[in-house]
């Protein structure tokens, strides 16, 4: 059993987990009606794939559609790399995204059946210079309920969520500093990092 601070990061993380390169924005600029309106639409999936009772494997499969469908994971690759982006290749960069969407997916799916029963919901929308910030209210059964914020953008050309920050706990920082010590155990090797992501979570 994982206690309260671990349960509310690893919640706050996986919605998001689940997570920018920029591109000319369209006409039709992210709103904050657009920005609340994929964030109740990312909640409404988990809380779906929760409620199906699946067997965790399945579970895990649909968490990683999630977050190929709703997060902007090109851009948290390249922020969770850091500088080590620059020296990727164009094929590192790509296995490293998708090998990493893989592992978020994992790390956090297996712990979502704890929060069956829980609700989220959606409490205000804020502009953020070049994103929207969407605040959420997360409850627990039997516990106290805490806040959490999804950062969004369009500059991938879509309405993306990169980022959720619970209780000053940013994914994309924490996910950064996790995947700097890996590679640093692996002299800086990105093929080996890539390798041992796709057996982590």
């Amino acid at each position: 059993m994982i206690n309260n601070i671990t349960r509310r990061h690893l919640i706050a993380t996986g919605m998001g987990a689940a997570v920018v390169a920029a591109i000319p924005h369209s006409a039709l600029a992210l709103s904050d009606a657009g920005a609340r309106a994929l964030i109740d639409k990312v909640v409404g999936d988990i809380n779906r794939v929760i409620a199906t009772g699946k067997p965790i494997g399945q579970m895990i499969g649909d968490f990683e559609g999630i977050l190929r469908q709703h997060a902007d994971v090109d851009l948290i690759a390249r922020s969770t790399l850091g500088a080590d982006a620059n020296r990727a290749s164009p094929a590192q960069m790509a296995a490293y995204t998708d090998a990493l969407r893989g592992y978020l997916a994992r790390k956090y799916g297996k712990r979502f059946r704890e929060f069956e029963g829980g609700q989220i919901e959606a409490t205000g929308v804020r502009q953020v210079k070049s994103w929207h910030e969407v605040q959420a209210r997360v409850n627990l059964r039997g516990e106290a309920p805490f806040d959490v914020r999804f950062l969004v953008s369009d500059r991938s050309g879509r309405d993306l969520f990169f980022d959720m920050v619970m209780e000053g706990i940013s994914l994309r920082l924490s996910e950064r500093t996790e995947i700097g010590s890996m590679l640093d155990r692996r002299q800086g090797n990105i093929d080996a990092l890539i390798a041992d992501l796709r057996q982590a979570g």
